[in-house]
C-alpha cells in the first residue's frame, strides 16, 4: 500500500509531536560516554536505547547511516532493525545518507532507501545535488511514487560548505538558490507541505536567498554546533514554521538513561514553540 504524500505525514507529526528531529549518531565518544563498547553490541544497545525512549513522541529520528555502515553488514542489519522499530513506534524515519550519482547508480540509491521491498526502506533521505539537481531524479520520482521524502544538502552548517553552495554560476545565481528553486518547483501545488525539503544550517548568520520552497526546511547545527532555538526566527523568517530542528549530541548526551533522554527531547521541542511564539 502507497503511502501518503511524506509531506503530509510530516506535517501531521511536526503539528502533533513537536517540531524536532533527533539524530542517532553512534559514534565512538558518545558509545564511550554511554559506558559502551565500539563495537557491535554497543551499537545495538545505543541505537535501541535510543530507538524506545525516543519513536514515540518525537517527530523524527535520523539515523546517520555512516555510524552503523562502519561495522559492516553487522551494523547495516542493526540499521534495518533500527529503521523499523522507529517506524513501527510512530516516528517518521529519516535515512541521512547524504547519496548523490548518476544514472543506474542514483537509482540503485534510491531503491535501497525508497523502496518497500527494502530492509532499509525509510520515510525520507538526505542526497547531495551537487552533480547536478537532474541527477536526483530518479530518487526524487521513487518518493514520489511511494510516499516518502528527499532532503537536498542546499546550505549546510560546516564552513566549508560555502565553497562550492555560495558559488555563483554563469547566470549569475548562488548554487544553493538553484537547488531551493528546483526544490520549490518540486512542490509546486503540494499541500498542506510538499515532500522534497532542503538542508540549511541553523548556524547561518544569513541565509541570504529564498527558502520558502513549499517544502520542509531539515536544520542542523543546534546544540554542539553553536545554534540555539532562538536562532530559528532570524535565519529561517516566515519560513520558519516548516524548520525541522535536528539536535543530536545535545540529546544523546543524555543517555543512556532514557527519562534523561526523553527530557533533554522535550526540552528542545518546547523550546521551538517557545522561540516561533
Amino acid at each position: 500500500m502507497t503511502l501518503a504524500p511524506f509531506g503530509a505525514r510530516l506535517r501531521q507529526a511536526l503539528d502533533t509531536r513537536g517540531q524536532l528531529c533527533v539524530g542517532i549518531d553512534p559514534h565512538a565518544s558518545l558509545l564511550a560516554a554511554w559506558g559502551l563498547g565500539d563495537d557491535l553490541a554497543g551499537l545495538e544497545t545505543f541505537s535501541r536505547t535510543v530507538v524506545e525512549a525516543l519513536a514515540d513522541r518525537v517527530a523524527v529520528l535520523k539515523p546517520q547511516a555512516a555510524f552503523f555502515e562502519r561495522f559492516g553488514s553487522r551494523g547495516v542489519a542493526v540499521l534495518e532493525k533500527t529503521v523499523e522499530e522507529a517506524r513501527s513506534a510512530g516516528a517518521l524515519v529519516l535515512m541521512d545518507a547524504k547519496r548523490g550519482d548518476i544514472g543506474s547508480t542514483m537509482a540503485a540509491y534510491a531503491e535501497a532507501f525508497l523502496s518497500p521491498a527494502s530492509p532499509l526502506f525509510s520515510d525520507a533521505v538526505t542526497v547531495s545535488p551537487y552533480l547536478g539537481f537532474g541527477s536526483l531524479r530518479p530518487a526524487l520520482d521513487l518518493a514520489r511514487e511511494q510516499g516518502c521524502g528527499v532532503f537536498a544538502l542546499a546550505l549546510t552548517s560546516n564552513p566549508e560548505g560555502a565553497e562550492v553552495q555560495r558559488a555563483v554560476g554563469a547566470d549569475g545565481e548562488p548554487v544553493a538558490a538553484a537547488v531551493l528553486r528546483h526544490l520549490a518547483a518540486e512542490n509546486a501545488g503540494a499541500a498542506p507541505l510538499g515532500s522534497f525539503g532542503a538542508v540549511v544550517g541553523a548556524t547561518l548568520a544569513d541565509a541570504g536567498v529564498e527558502l520558502a520552497i513549499n517544502g520542509p526546511l531539515l536544520a542542523p547545527g543546534i546544540g554542539a554546533q553553536g545554534a540555539t532555538m532562538a536562532d530559528l526566527p532570524r535565519v529561517f523568517g516566515a519560513s520558519v514554521i516548516n524548520v525541522v530542528p535536528s539536535v543530536s549530541r545535545d540529546v544523546l548526551r543524555h543517555g543512556p538513561s532514557a527519562a534523561a533522554l526523553r527530557e533533554a527531547a522535550d526540552r528542545f521541542a518546547g523550546g521551538f514553540a517557545d522561540a516561533i511564539g
